[in-house]
Order: structure tokens, then C-alpha cells, then sequence
């Protein structure tokens, strides 16, 4: 592993180690949505984004560091942290073991290395310059993403078909109705399944930029692409498709595009 590949799996076991036995326990919990809608922030989220920070303030001060509790710091720098203390706040409260730990690191604006890490399961995905691979208890395995030359075979995801907009429920149903199985409610590790190919495409929106840039480096180095809803490099739409085959990537932008912001 790289120097910074290494770096990234010590601070997602930071993560996991601040985050973890407030799993299924006891925290604060603060709703920061506004009327009729619910946005918890939890107590692990800030204590385990806190910890991350004082990391790589240490061991890279010169770094930027972009995080979704505590806003940014450097962003312009050449190397900036991308942080998601924890994705999947919802299924933490709920006490389901799909949330995840993410962080990133860019490089003039490109995610070089990324990490999706699941303390309860022990499982850390890593993607970078060396490759993607799942560390787990001590072992270390390749990830490579599955062939799927068709939409009808494909297994899909996201997280909540209520958080697409009207044009873009009406796409994601038609590209449900083609696949042969969708699955809801991952979150981000929804992605990581991709990456290790269980699942072929996923496809979500309102992402921000803490949410998808983790993802972009464990499933490109596993073989698989992401890109927005036209087709290109992500972006601040938040319109995110990953795919394990470009194959079906094409048959499911057909319909995409359509909503594509």
C-alpha cells in the first residue's frame, strides 16, 4: 500500500473506533432538517469526524480537509481529505449495520484514495494506486467488480426512491422495472458491494461532495466507473451512477439522461 492508502486505513480505524460502541447504545442525537424533514446528526458522527481531523492535522498540516460536520478547511490545497464520519446516520439510529465511515483523499480535485469502512462487520474497502481490496479480520482480498453485459440481469440499488425528484422517480422506476433485482436502503454500502461484485449499478441523488467521493477510488480500482447522470465525471449536481460493467452504464443512461440536472 502507498503511504497514503496506509494512512487513509488508519484513519478509518480511528473512525471506527470512536464510532463503533455508540452502535446500538446510548448518544445524543440533534435533528438539524428543517420543517417535515429529518436530518439527524448524531454524537458519533461529530466525535469520529473530530478524531479524523486531528489525524491528519498531525500527520499532514499543510492538507485541506473537507468534512460534513465541520465544514472546510484549505479546500483549495492540493491534497484535501473528503470526510463522511458517518454515512448512513439513519441506519445507525436504526441500529442496522449498512452505515459507514468514508473518507477520501483528492488530489487537485480528483479522488485518489478512498475508504468505505463498516466497524461493526470489520470490513474497511480501500481503493488507490494499489489496487482495491477488502480488509477484514486480519486478511486482505482483492476486489474486482462482476461482468453484467445487461440491465436484465443486474442486480441494482439505492438508497430511497422518496429522495429522487419527479423526472428523476419516473427514470429510476424504468431502470428498476428492466433490472432483475433491486435492493434499498445501503447507503453507501450499497457501493462497496459493487465493488466487490455483488452488485452491479447504483444510483442515487442529492449526494454531496462527502458522500460520493470515498466511492469514485474503491470502485474504479476494482474495475468499475462513476460518473453523473450524463455520462460524466461526477459533480455538484449530486446525481451519482456507478457501475461494475460499462455495458450496462450505457442502457441505463438512456433513461437517465432524461432527468440528468
Amino acid at each position: 500500500m502507498t503511504e497514503f492508502e496506509l494512512f487513509a486505513v488508519e484513519l478509518a480505524r480511528e473512525a471506527a473506533r470512536i464510532s463503533l460502541p455508540y452502535f446500538r447504545g446510548t448518544y445524543e442525537e440533534v435533528d438539524k432538517g428543517g420543517p417535515g424533514a429529518f436530518d439527524p446528526v448524531t454524537q458519533a458522527d461529530r466525535e469520529a469526524e473530530a478524531a479524523i481531523r486531528k489525524l491528519i492535522a498531525s500527520r499532514y498540516p499543510e492538507h485541506g480537509i473537507i468534512g460534513e460536520e465541520y465544514g472546510e478547511d484549505r479546500p483549495e490545497a492540493e491534497h484535501v481529505w473528503v470526510l463522511d464520519p458517518i454515512d448512513g446516520t439513519r441506519a445507525f439510529i436504526a441500529g442496522l449495520p449498512l452505515w459507514t465511515n468514508l473518507i477520501a483523499l483528492r488530489r487537485r480535485g480528483k479522488p485518489i484514495v478512498g475508504v468505505i469502512g463498516q466497524p461493526y462487520l470489520d470490513e474497511i474497502f480501500l481503493g488507490g494506486p494499489s489496487g482495491a481490496r477488502l480488509l477484514k479480520g486480519g486478511s486482505d482480498t482483492p476486489l474486482a467488480v462482476r461482468r453484467c453485459e445487461k440491465l436484465t440481469d443486474a442486480v441494482i440499488a439505492t438508497t430511497d426512491p422518496n429522495l429522487f425528484t419527479g423526472s428523476e422517480l419516473g427514470a429510476w422506476t424504468q431502470v428498476r422495472a428492466a433490472a432483475r433485482l433491486a435492493r434499498l436502503g445501503c447507503d453507501a454500502y450499497a457501493y462497496a458491494m459493487l465493488a466487490a461484485g455483488r452488485i452491479d449499478l447504483v444510483a442515487e441523488s442529492q449526494l454531496k461532495v462527502w458522500d460520493w467521493s470515498a466511492l469514485v477510488p474503491v470502485i474504479e480500482a476494482a474495475g468499475g466507473e462513476v460518473t453523473n447522470w450524463r455520462g460524466e465525471a461526477p459533480d455538484g449536481a449530486g446525481q451519482i451512477l456507478a457501475v461494475g460493467d460499462v455495458s450496462i452504464r450505457e442502457q441505463a443512461l438512456v433513461t437517465l439522461r432524461r432527468a440528468a440536472l
